[in-house]
């Protein structure tokens, strides 16, 4: 994975703001975890700091887009990726012998016990949490014929379409109030 680690040591009481433009940041985790698609609009990111307690509240946004393949059509398609995120990174009280905490955190000390962050995992993270489980072209799309895989956003392919169980005809005129 992908890492940049930040110093926050010198962070002030008012906190500070960073601004991410590397598209590294986002192309080498699409790489890693084989992301499908390309991005068609650079992605640029920007993170406020602010000294919390014990730890930090992290706020930001980023926005961008892609050229990703729908998922009913299998078309490419540019597909816009914006948010924006709040999120509190601090100590986490680690379990005698508990490795899995320490990967959960974005927040480590260094070995001079200075605090750091990663923002290349937490603007990923938050890339994922943004991008939809299944993307469309459009909200109209018909997709792929089932039976031949046709385009019907195309072509209509004349495939008859089975209607299912005869047994269960009677209720597919069944309207529930």
């Amino acid at each position: 994975m992908f890492e940049l680690w930040i110093s926050l040591k010198d962070i002030p009481a008012e906190g500070r703001e960073f601004h991410f433009t590397d598209q590294s940041l986002w192309t080498g985790p699409m790489r890693e975890f084989a992301v499908a698609g390309r991005i068609a609009k650079p992605f640029a990111a920007r993170l406020s700091i602010v000294p919390q307690g014990e730890g930090f509240l992290v706020s930001g946004e980023f926005a961008g887009s892609l050229i990703a393949p729908c998922g009913r059509c299998a078309e490419d398609f540019e597909l816009p990726v914006a948010t924006s995120f709040e999120v509190y990174e601090g100590p986490e009280e680690e379990a005698e012998g508990d490795t899995e905490s320490q990967d959960e955190s974005h927040l480590r000390l260094s070995p001079s016990g200075n605090p750091e962050l990663n923002v290349a995992g937490l603007i990923w993270e938050q890339f994922v949490l943004a991008l939809p489980e299944s993307p469309v072209c459009s909200e109209a799309c018909r997709g792929l014929c089932p039976q031949c895989g046709v385009n019907r956003n195309e072509n209509d392919c004349g495939c008859v379409r089975e209607e299912g169980d005869p047994r269960l005809a009677v209720l597919r005129n069944l309207k529930l109030q």
